[in-house]
């Protein structure tokens, strides 16, 4: 079938489960066939190029992978339920909800961290019984059913590094962290690409001018609240590493509690988890202490070699130099390009810090902009680091613009030509004022 524009977007899916084989027509008549989590896929990434991609997430942390994928003008076809009304003769009109398959140019993407819902918005492009061109419907991508991309502008480095991250076969790393203090717990899912509140646990805890036997059993109340939910939030059947977080000894009594309560129930999971456990100190129970909680010379020495904790030190270094003023750390768009093209982000420490957000940018010309400083970073022999900014470090580069670089060597007044280019355009505002 030919859709809009003469774009052929028939897809033949003829497969009911993830492990059987997917045939499928492209797009521009090139397809790769993978999954999203456990694929076992002989494609090469590097052959990716203007086809589509059939994706099947099975993970809720897929969607957000997705939902860093599709972007503004992309084509999407996936599964739909969409309310259909039809008049029958006498003029009574009947409404049923129907399942088919839609294809949209993609306008917006909104997702939901929270419960890892991705809902993608667009207008249909290809035509069926029940929809016309034009119509505008919201998918809403679900786990193990299969949606196929196309992308408007082809599968540039960062699309596909964003694509290779998502098919990787080591996802079992997340780490648990409970940063708490009395009558306060916040259940976090650290991943290597964000960070997830899962459950905040609030109980009242008796003042310690009370009696100590009360206080005593308020906070054995908050510890076995804590447990349970914990427990019912993250899934420990296989042993991961648990972060335990507090001002006191908050932490350490709860990790006691832990393996107390492991050995009086005979649960080896409990006991598991009591073993894992690392114990940090935090200025508080909140959820902005996670940041210097991930600083921690306990977590760094046993994380090291996360995503993360690496993009963690990363944001450390930079901040570092950026109090020194020696010319080796920059921020923001202009400063950060000018360096990139000198080739002082290259080979010898030169490392480039860009939030994926910038990413996702409507402007296509913005986007490829941000995509060639990575490519010549890369190509200098430099180290393109994108972050998430659902992390702690993406959120602490928010707050410089999205974008900075450690230089290989020191360059000064790299933001001067943007403070000239700004009071150029203050006073030429200024004439037309006058």
């Amino acid at each position: 079938m030919t859709g809009e524009s003469g774009v052929e977007v028939e897809i033949k899916v003829s497969c009911s489960s993830a492990g059987q084989n997917k045939q499928l027509s492209s797009l521009t008549g090139f397809t790769v066939v993978m999954q999203l989590v456990g694929s076992k896929t002989s494609q090469r990434l590097e052959e990716v190029g203007e086809g589509s991609l059939t994706l099947l997430p099975t993970d809720p942390e897929d969607m957000w992978h997705a939902n860093n994928l599709i972007g503004p003008q992309d084509v999407i076809k996936a599964h739909a339920i969409r309310k259909v009304t039809t008049e029958s003769k006498t003029g009574s009109t009947v409404s049923e909800r129907v399942h088919t398959d839609l294809t949209i140019r993609v306008t917006s993407t909104f997702f939901d961290p929270a419960a890892s819902q991705l809902h993608v918005s667009g207008t249909v492009i290809v035509e069926n019984a029940f929809v016309n061109i034009g119509q505008y419907h919201t998918l809403d991508l679900e786990l193990n059913r299969p949606f196929t991309l196309w992308k408007k502008y082809g599968w540039d480095s960062v699309a596909r590094e964003t694509l290779s991250d998502a098919i990787k076969q080591d996802k079992d790393g997340a780490v648990a962290a409970v940063v708490m203090q009395e009558g306060i717990a916040n259940i976090c899912l650290i991943t290597e690409f964000r960070t997830v509140l899962k459950q905040r646990v609030e109980s009242t805890i008796p003042k310690k001018r009370s009696a100590s036997s009360d206080q005593d059993s308020g906070m054995r109340r908050f510890f076995d609240k804590t447990l349970s939910t914990l427990m019912r939030s993250i899934d420990f059947a296989n042993p991961r590493p648990l972060l335990l977080a507090s001002p006191g000894f908050v932490a350490g009594d709860f990790k006691k509690y832990i393996a107390d309560e492991g050995t009086r129930r005979g649960d080896k999971t409990m006991l598991a988890m009591a073993k894992q456990a690392t114990v940090v100190h935090s200025s508080s129970g909140h959820l902005h202490s996670l940041n210097e909680i991930l600083k921690s010379t306990e977590v760094t020495a046993t994380m090291k070699d996360m995503k993360f904790s690496k993009e963690t030190r990363f944001m450390d270094d930079f901040f570092d130099k950026l109090r020194k003023d020696d010319g080796r750390a920059w921020y923001g768009t202009a400063p950060v390009e000018k360096a990139v093209r000198e080739g002082a982000v290259g080979r010898g420490g030169g490392v480039l810090l860009i939030n994926n957000s910038l990413f996702r940018s409507l402007d296509i010309a913005t986007r490829r902009r941000y995509v060639a400083m990575v490519d010549k970073v890369k190509e200098d022999g430099g180290d393109a680091r994108i972050l998430s900014s659902d992390h702690e470090s993406g959120q602490r580069l928010d707050v410089l613009g999205g974008i900075a670089a450690l230089l290989t060597y020191p360059m000064l007044d790299l933001d001067e030509d943007e403070d000239e280019t700004n009071a150029h355009e203050e006073v030429v505002d200024q004439e037309l004022i006058i």
